[in-house]
């Protein structure tokens, strides 16, 4: 197909986009992977504390993370218009969607405090078992208070990297799950003349750890020097009733695609929960294991929607296509080693969040190992999922993804995990097989959707 109007003819081999992608997304991952940590530690850390912890931990996180991918959409949504802004080089743009991005992330915080409010209710209604549910809830009513903070980082970190800030995103973040570690240890366990109180200490720790680091964010972008042109504390407490409608016209189908797929693991967090309390602390150690592995490639997904963002603002139509596959091409490559390292030594994975002396140790290994080799089977389709995501949502297209998120997880996913786990009676197994369907229907779709849009110019 010939060039139409507008396509550069100086965009830059894929060889350099790929360099400047791991430039960006480099720190995005460290950072990625740094606030995983936080939620690694305190699920390591409960399963030194016990099992029957360890599976309260499990529900807890689970409901604790539904809230908080919301803020991550409307975090993401404010990338893609902060990066088009700066490709027009619109410092006014840029100030508005980040300023109305943090209005949006505030009242979501306040609002889901509501229903976490009520977690034992909600998922007793959701057949767990009630000792269980009762401690998820001791945690939650600690816990539920660090949304405010959360979302605030989520919002300030989305502008910073957005300014191609990711290192000081990755300081800060690192610094942060430092700290919850430190806390963890002393609260849970009741070390350094700290209290001892187990699973409500690593909320606690949760809570300390995100107004610390929100508070650092905040204090970073009112005085550096990097953030200072775009005067965003200015006139905070101001609307503009545009931006916030961009904000959550990109924001509400962006959320609603992460809620799919993050919903979906959550959903089989409760049907693993229908089939007892081993099952579901080998779910809670696999999915960790899962979920650090996945920050790879999300961070890379981050540096592509920026990049993508950017070079539509610039109407640069060969440099999308170029940026795009960078982005999936580095994705791929990393899944494609951590699928190998879960296939090769499972055990060694599971048994860093198991301690000596454990009487379900046994029995939880023997349930996760088959968990990890299913996950190794869908981290191709993970990263390429998240990856093509990202680029879209760098041409602000969101609804169709949300649809093709919507269908696949919930539809295709949780229907294959229903009927391979408890029809075809292959219990846990079943549910992560179901995974791997909807994550493979929804990378595929979303690849192909991308491709066709740089292709015939719907940028």
């Amino acid at each position: 197909m010939s060039p139409t109007p507008g396509a550069s003819t100086q965009a830059r081999p894929l060889l350099s986009h790929i360099r400047a992608t791991l430039v960006l997304g480099i720190p995005l991952v460290l950072a990625q992977l740094a606030q995983m940590m936080i939620g690694v530690t305190d699920t390591i850390m409960l399963g030194w504390l016990g099992t029957t912890e360890l599976a309260a931990g499990t529900l807890a996180f689970q409901m604790f993370f539904i809230f908080l991918i919301i803020g991550l959409g409307f975090g993401s949504a404010m990338m893609p218009l902060i990066a088009n802004a700066l490709g027009r080089e619109d410092p006014q743009s840029v100030r508005r969607a980040a300023r109305m991005g943090l209005w949006v992330l505030v009242g979501l915080a306040l609002v889901s405090m509501i229903p976490l409010w009520f977690t034992r209710s909600v998922l007793i209604w959701l057949g767990q078992d009630p000792e269980l549910a009762q401690l998820a809830q001791d945690y939650m009513r600690i816990g539920q208070w660090s949304m405010i903070p959360a979302f605030i980082l989520i919002g300030l970190r989305s502008f910073l990297t957005s300014l191609e800030r990711a290192n000081t995103v990755l300081w800060i973040t690192v610094c942060t799950a430092i700290l919850n570690g430190l806390l963890n240890y002393a609260f849970i366990f009741g070390n350094w003349g700290a209290p001892r109180l187990e699973i409500e200490g690593a909320a606690v720790a949760t809570l300390i750890a995100n107004g610390v680091a929100a508070s650092c964010a905040l204090i970073y972008v009112a005085h550096s020097a990097a953030a200072r042109p775009y005067a965003l504390f200015t006139r905070l407490w101001r609307p503009d009733w545009q931006a916030l409608r961009d904000i959550c016209r990109l924001g509400t189908p962006i959320s609603l695609s992460i809620f799919a797929e993050a919903g979906m693991f959550s959903a089989a967090s409760l049907m693993i929960g229908w089939l007892g309390k081993i099952p579901l602390a080998s779910h809670g150690i696999a999915l960790q294991i899962a979920s650090v592995s996945f920050m790879i490639p999300l961070g890379l997904s981050q540096a592509g929607s920026v990049r993508v963002g950017n070079a539509a603002g610039r109407k640069d139509r060969a440099a999308i296509g170029t940026a795009g596959k960078a982005a999936v091409l580095l994705a791929l490559m990393v899944a494609s080693v951590t699928a190998m390292i879960f296939y090769l030594v499972p055990e060694t994975l599971i048994l860093l969040f198991l301690r000596d002396g454990n009487s379900d140790a046994d029995a939880v290994l023997a349930y996760a190992v088959p968990l990890l080799y299913t996950a190794a089977a869908f981290q191709l389709f993970d990263a390429l999922q998240v990856a093509s995501g990202g680029n879209l949502r760098g041409l602000q297209d969101t609804k169709v993804p949300m649809i093709i998120a919507a269908l696949s997880y919930w539809v295709v996913g949780m229907g294959s995990a229903y009927v391979f786990a408890f029809l075809l009676g292959w219990g846990g197994v079943g549910v992560w097989g179901g995974l791997v369907v909807g994550l493979a229907v929804a990378g595929l779709a979303l690849t192909y959707r991308f491709v066709n849009r740089q292709r015939y110019g719907l940028v």
